[in-house]
């Protein structure tokens, strides 16, 4: 049956990159979207798009009869789901099945097995693959599950049996957190995946995480397309993918792929399919089976120069699979890295609010879900872009992929930038001596400030630019007085200092930074004063619209700049600046007591007070855990005290910014 329109169940990135591909094969595609995204990118992208019900995903994006009711609305013969939300929900392909419509993707039975991991396990297992040691089938009572890890001895891997994509995970590593880490497992396995199963797992240390793309056709035939190496995580979710991978045995790998190919025609599998696998040293075992389409294809793509989701939606067409295995080839390698809305400062919490300004490179490829202008919802994944590199080898693409990221800038919401560059640019991951747990065991390395040697010459070029802006159409005004001051400078005979024009100014996500801008003297020549008086004296000539020749100490630069409201933008051919300038002390810290209001930092929902009124509470102490965009986030004190003034209950929505609990001094809670 060929597929004339087609509804796409998401949103964001994929579901403008599954209608980009539809239009391409003449096919109609068609948007949905929630109150929170009315105005999204896949919305306007799309151009034709259906409400389906508020911002909360459980009310639109996983509201079946809701999506069925738009399909059926808009004509649709048939309907992607993407990835998340309903892609792997058997219900909803019997459902759309059941209406008359194509479910792209694998039927029913397949998700049935595969979304639940025990099952999945018992597959794998009946294929003949190596599975990792662990508990037999699922796991719901708390006290058989502490005392079936006892059993095992720590460190144990407790799974959902209804999570995916990493999520619905959690590391035992002590005793002394069990009971906690079970509580915080069931919880997120019945509020996440509706199911309190988990299954128990040993924790292979030092693993890689290799996953095998398969595609079948439904009547038996499966092939692989190479392999994806996605071993670089934070909490169980993936960061930055690859392909192929590096530095593994050709021969473990593909009696890897052999193994997927098989697991995939046990079942006769229909679509596209990920089968991953841990690997410590030179063993594999079976890990899960994602049954749909991953984030991470794009980087398929480019090695194998296949569009997945038109082989995606020819086999649900019943056009089945006209490659064969040895049509496929690899060439090149890949590597695409994740840009969030998050503070790893924070430790990694998700960031809403507005982005104010988005550049990012425009020489690779972009798979986004948002552009400059668009918010980022308390709703749903905060992804921003995927960049995704493809080079003749790894090494030439880390060395793309770190100057793509140098490239990027955004604003309005902190994000991961600074982070994944640190990433591509560490030695271990070049020689990719890294694991799983790697990123969580240098952190710290990771997320530390690096200083840029040019620093204090973009900062400088930026409160210039700051300052030519705001005065370029008032040539009367004694900036732009050739003769420097003539008479203007007040107090004749004071430093040229006093007379400059005061700028507060603070590169993205850092500290401000007082400076101050002498007037122009010929030949566009400033003179720029730091905090500590240390003067630094630079040329700027306009060239071009956007562009400037930037001289200092000899050197000579072509950068372009963009001067809007507050914002500057500068760049060069390997990197993005972005500053933002304010009146002086608009940076300045708050009031030093508003350490003692703990405040929620996202939008979400409070499921758990840790604190009651009147408890002694130390630094470090978690009062109270939110949940935002699918992240569990713990609040912590700041200060000692005692807890008073709590004003949210568990099971309340709270906004950013709202107070939670003030850590009052004891003297003064005693009063």
């Amino acid at each position: 049956m060929k597929i004339k329109t087609l509804l796409i169940a998401n949103r964001g990135e994929i579901a403008c990159r599954i209608a980009r591909t539809a239009r391409a094969l003449g096919i109609t595609p068609i948007a949905v979207h929630s109150e929170a995204d009315r105005t999204a990118r896949h919305v306007r992208e799309i151009g034709r798009s259906i409400l389906i019900g508020k911002g909360p995903a459980s009310e639109s994006y996983l509201n079946i009869a809701a999506v069925l009711d738009a399909a059926q609305r808009s004509g649709a013969d048939a309907i992607h789901p993407g990835y998340g939300f309903l892609s792997e929900n058997p219900e909803f392909a019997r459902a759309v099945e059941a209406a008359g419509m194509i479910f792209v993707g694998p039927t029913a039975e397949t998700l049935e097995r595969f979304g639940d991991k025990a099952s999945a396990k018992e597959a794998a297992i009946a294929a003949n693959i190596p599975v990792i040691p662990g508990s037999e089938g699922a796991r719901s009572d708390p006290n058989v599950i502490r005392a079936e890890v006892l059993r095992m001895g720590l460190p144990v891997l407790l799974k959902a049996v209804g999570g995916g994509g990493g999520r619905g995970q959690r590391l035992v590593r002590a005793k002394a957190t069990l009971v906690a880490d079970i509580e915080g497992a069931l919880r997120e396995a019945r509020s996440t995946f509706g199911s309190e199963g988990l299954i128990l797992e040993r924790f292979l240390t030092d693993a890689r995480h290799v996953e095998i793309q398969i595609i079948g056709d439904g009547d038996g035939k499966v092939l692989h397309l190479f392999e994806r190496d996605c071993t670089l995580q934070r909490r169980h979710q993936k960061v930055i993918e690859e392909a192929p991978a590096f530095g593994l045995p050709r021969p473990l790998v593909d009696r890897m792929a052999a193994d997927a190919v098989r697991l995939g025609e046990s079942l006769n599998y229909r679509g596209l399919g990920t089968v991953e696998f841990l690997v410590p040293g030179e063993e594999y075992f079976f890990l899960e089976v994602n049954p749909r389409l991953q984030v991470e294809h794009p980087v398929t793509e480019a090695i194998t120069g296949l569009d997945l989701i038109a082989l995606h939606l020819k086999i649900a067409e019943g056009g089945g699979l006209a490659l064969a295995q040895q049509d496929i080839t690899c060439t090149g390698h890949a590597i695409e890295a994740r840009l969030y809305a998050e503070d790893p400062g924070e430790s990694f919490a998700p960031s809403t609010g507005d982005i104010t300004h988005l550049s990012l490179p425009d020489d690779i490829r972009l798979d986004s879900g948002v552009e400059e202008g668009d918010s980022i919802s308390s709703f749903y994944d905060p992804m921003i872009a995927k960049l995704i590199v493809h080079a003749p080898d790894r090494a030439t693409a880390l060395i793309e992929l770190a100057r793509a990221l140098r490239r990027t800038a955004v604003a309005g919401v902190e994000t991961n930038r600074a982070f994944l560059s640190a990433l591509v640019s560490n030695t271990d991951f070049a020689g990719m001596a890294v694991h799983t747990r790697w990123i969580d065991a240098h952190l710290e390395e990771l997320t530390r400030t690096t200083a840029d040697p040019r620093s204090r010459l973009f900062e400088a070029l930026a409160a210039v630019l700051y300052v030519m802006q705001r005065r370029r159409d008032d040539d009367g005004n004694p900036w732009r007085n050739r003769d420097v001051f003539t008479g203007w400078r007040l107090g004749l005979g004071d430093d040229l200092t006093e007379a400059c024009q005061r700028v507060s100014l603070a590169r993205l996500g850092e500290t401000a930074c007082d400076l101050r801008v002498t007037p122009i003297h010929r030949g566009g020549h400033f003179i720029v004063y730091d905090a500590e008086d240390t003067p630094l004296s630079l040329s700027a000539e306009k060239i071009g619209p956007q562009s400037w020749r930037v001289t200092h100490a000899g050197e000579s630069l072509i950068v372009r700049a963009k001067v809007r409201n507050t914002l500057v933008e500068i760049g060069t051919n390997d990197a993005c600046h972005l500053f933002e300038a304010a009146p002086p002390l608009a940076f300045a810290s708050g009031d030093v007591g508003a350490e003692r209001i703990l405040t929620s930092p996202l939008t979400g929902l409070m499921i758990k007070v840790l604190v009651s009124e009147g408890d002694d509470v130390q630094i470090g102490d978690t009062v109270a855990i939110l949940e935002s965009m699918k992240l569990e986030i713990s609040i912590k004190a700041a200060t000692t005290g005692r807890a008073r003034n709590i004003s949210v209950t568990e099971g309340a929505m709270v906004d950013r910014g709202q107070a939670i609990v003030e850590i009052a001094e004891k003297e003064e809670a005693e009063a």
